[in-house]
Parts: C-alpha cells; sequence; structure tokens
C-alpha cells in the first residue's frame, strides 16, 4: 500500500501517566486514513498475528480513495491491521493474565475512538469495545481486494 503525504495539521501528540505516548495520526501506517470514523468488525488471531478487520475510512487525498456513492457520504473501504508477533493482549476489566486467543474471544465490535503507541512500544486501541492494550511488532494496515 502506498502511504502518500502527512499531513501536520492533523497531527497531534498525547501524554500517559506512564510518559509520551504517539496518537496513531503520527504513524506512518494509518496516513490518510481516519480510524476515527472506521468501524471494528471482527478480532481474530492466526500464527502469533492479531488481525483486526475493520470498515476503513479513506481520506480524500489516499491513493485509494474513491467518490463515494449517492448513498453513502464517505469513502469506505474494507481492510485489516495486522500486529505480527503479538505476545499479549489485556482487555481493560478481564480477570488476570489470560492468554491472547482467550482475550480477544470476548471482544466486541463497533467503532475505534483512538490508538496510540505507548512510551514503551506497545499500543493501546479504545473504542465502542472498550480499552484494548496489545504487545505486539509495529502495525500494519492492509486494504483488501476488491
Amino acid at each position: 500500500m502506498r502511504l502518500g503525504c502527512f499531513n501536520p495539521r492533523r497531527a497531534h501528540k498525547t501524554v500517559t501517566d506512564s510518559g509520551k505516548s504517539t496518537d496513531w495520526r503520527l504513524l506512518r501506517e494509518f496516513a490518510l486514513v481516519d480510524l476515527e470514523q472506521s468501524f471494528v468488525l471482527s478480532w481474530d488471531i492466526q500464527l502469533g498475528t492479531l488481525l483486526i478487520d475493520i470498515d476503513l475510512h479513506l481520506l480524500p487525498e489516499h491513493p485509494y480513495f474513491e467518490k463515494p456513492r449517492p448513498a453513502e457520504k464517505v469513502c469506505i473501504r474494507p481492510a485489516v491491521i495486522e500486529f505480527p508477533r503479538c505476545d499479549r493482549i489485556q482487555v481493560q476489566g478481564s480477570a488476570g493474565d489470560v492468554g491472547v486467543t482467550d482475550a480477544i474471544a470476548d471482544l466486541r465490535l463497533g467503532a475505534i475512538q483512538g490508538l496510540r503507541r505507548l512510551a514503551n512500544g506497545h499500543y493501546e486501541i479504545t473504542g465502542a469495545f472498550g480499552l484494548v492494550l496489545v504487545d505486539a511488532d509495529r502495525p500494519l494496515l492492509r486494504l483488501k481486494g476488491p
């Protein structure tokens, strides 16, 4: 996937209690998309990779943006966020330390409110499904074919 240009007007950093974190808008993987207008369709783990199936909102500057159909207001495309080498997932409110497969089994679907890389290199995803902490390598964003 070609990433396109970085728009500094859309970028901002956030700070957590444990130090600095980086908002998704500053991660090159998410250039020219709007995660806050995207929707999680499913959670899965395959060969140690966390797969988050989403309906992704593309911004007009994105190379794969298409003019929305008359009944649509924005360009939405199927995509997947991959977190390779996912070692641990912690869901806010879950009991204790459970395996990755068990952690995603109870995750709900819904709108994404945010994603950020924490100072320690881990990731935090928030949305209608709650707060999810992910210990994995840097995420990849892949648009699905037609």
